[in-house]
């Protein structure tokens, strides 16, 4: 055990005292993650929750998985829950492939099952190095960028990786040390199942001939590339931090375009569409290029227009990029220092200090790698303020008892740590992540945008 704990940092291990969520397929990996959580936790008077999602895509194999772990649970006093959907049809409904909709469904269960635990409940998932080092291979072979080719990160929206850094060779040699018994999925022994399988079944025992080393390698390289990465980001948001917001508009100079490297124009522009409040997801790199497009190639007193993902326009005029959005669903947007959002009715700040209105959290805690985002309150979600004394109570409740419309609640800006819900504007911040008067902490400031304009006249 301490063998294998050596390999997992410490600071994702689950804290004394608290609850957490394991993901258990059944298989080798999630059995050693489960044995290994609860040998912690027993230790240190926390307690872990198995929970297994049937995916009901191998008809009685699935159910066999489901009962192995349901058993292995009971025989070790381990609280087990379970969860099953229509990967299917959700496959169907929205045109993905079986693995992102199953993804999509276990994730969506572990995060209930996770919030009626309480609040800041931990997830875990066994996913180690080979896996990492897989995906790395998967993403450079589809051609993604360099954020992609920094793998899996230990901890991301209140999901926790503890065994990135183990092998499955050790992993192994961890069950048979305890004789922790697992079940083995029947298509994981097909190599044209999926890319993925044939990664893990073909090409990583020949990368390993070349080099025994090759899965550490390419995790380090994942890990290199994270600095690299991070560097890109801070730097596009240092050159967009004057950009110009105003009612679901942006607005960058060619100028300012033209004096950045090569490498980071696709992430200021990646930025635009953060500032805009519709988030990076469905942008692809055809979307930045046909930008960077326009341009260098409209014509002095001419305008290009173009129709992007999210109702999302973008206009090139006079060594102007403008781009503009119809008003639409609100989503989830990263906040970054000192970078201005709009979203919705607000413009939303991170500062180091208090500066008119806003949301007080305290500082980062040593072992923390949280990035905030601001979005609207998941359903379900519950703030513990200190008039609700610790119990915590919905956001629809706390709504009600400060008489604010539905309308206005899923226009409220909710403020979340590392996937956890950390404050609601108009509401308050949750006592967890609450900074004391006159203390360090990181500020949200919120501007009312219709109160500024009021102001202004």
């Amino acid at each position: 055990m301490e063998k294998l704990l050596s390999r997992c940092p410490r600071w994702a291990l689950p804290s004394r005292g608290r609850p957490v969520l394991c993901a258990v397929s059944g298989g080798l990996d999630s059995m050693c993650l489960l044995d290994l959580l609860d040998r912690w936790c027993r230790e240190r008077e926390a307690k872990v929750v198995a929970a297994h999602f049937n995916h009901r895509l191998r008809g009685a194999e699935s159910d066999r998985d489901e009962a192995f772990v349901r058993d292995w649970c009971a025989g070790h006093g381990i609280a087990f829950v379970s969860g099953s959907g229509d990967v299917r049809g959700l496959a169907e409904r929205e045109g993905l492939s079986l693995e992102e909709a199953a993804r999509t469904l276990r994730y969506a269960f572990l995060r209930r099952e996770a919030e009626k635990l309480g609040q800041h409940i931990r997830i875990y998932t066994a996913h180690h190095a080979d896996d990492n080092a897989e995906t790395i291979l998967l993403h450079l072979i589809r051609g993604t960028g360099v954020a992609g080719l920094t793998g899996m990160a230990e901890q991301q929206n209140g999901i926790y990786r503890p065994l990135l850094n183990v092998t499955r060779e050790e992993l192994a040699a961890y069950a048979a040390a305890h004789q922790i018994p697992h079940v083995e999925d029947s298509t994981n022994g097909d190599p044209d199942a999926a890319a993925r399988n044939y990664l893990r079944l073909e090409v990583m025992p020949r990368l390993r001939q070349i080099n025994p080393q090759a899965v550490e390698h390419i995790n380090g390289a994942g890990r290199r590339l994270r600095v690299v990465d991070r560097s890109l980001e801070e730097e596009a948001a240092r050159r967009t931090a004057h950009v110009e917001v105003r009612e679901g508009r942006v607005t960058l100079s060619k100028r300012a375009l033209a004096e950045a490297a090569d490498a980071v124009k696709p992430r200021m522009l990646l930025r635009l569409f953060d500032l805009l409040g519709v988030g990076r997801k469905d942008i692809t790199a055809a979307h930045l290029n046909a930008i960077l497009y326009l341009t260098r190639n409209t014509l002095w007193g001419r305008e290009s227009r173009l129709d992007l993902p999210h109702g999302v326009t973008a206009r090139y005029c006079r060594e102007w990029l403008i781009l503009e959005t119809r008003p639409q669903t609100l989503t989830e947007v990263q906040l970054l220092p000192g970078c201005p959002v709009t979203w919705g009715d607000c413009r939303i700040t991170l500062l180091d200090r208090r500066e008119g209105e806003g949301l007080a959290l305290r500082p980062w805690l040593q072992g923390e790698r949280m990035g905030l985002t601001v979005g609207p309150a998941a359903p379900g979600d519950r703030l513990c303020l200190p008039e609700t004394h610790g119990g915590g109570r919905s956001i629809k409740r706390l709504c009600l008892d400060h008489r604010i419309s539905l309308s206005e609640r899923d226009r409220l800006p909710a403020i979340y740590a590392g996937g956890c819900l950390a404050a609601v504007w108009r509401l308050g911040v949750d006592a967890a992540f609450s900074a004391p008067e006159g203390e360090p902490c990181r500020f949200i400031q919120i501007t009312e945008i219709e109160k500024e304009r009021e102001h202004e006249k």
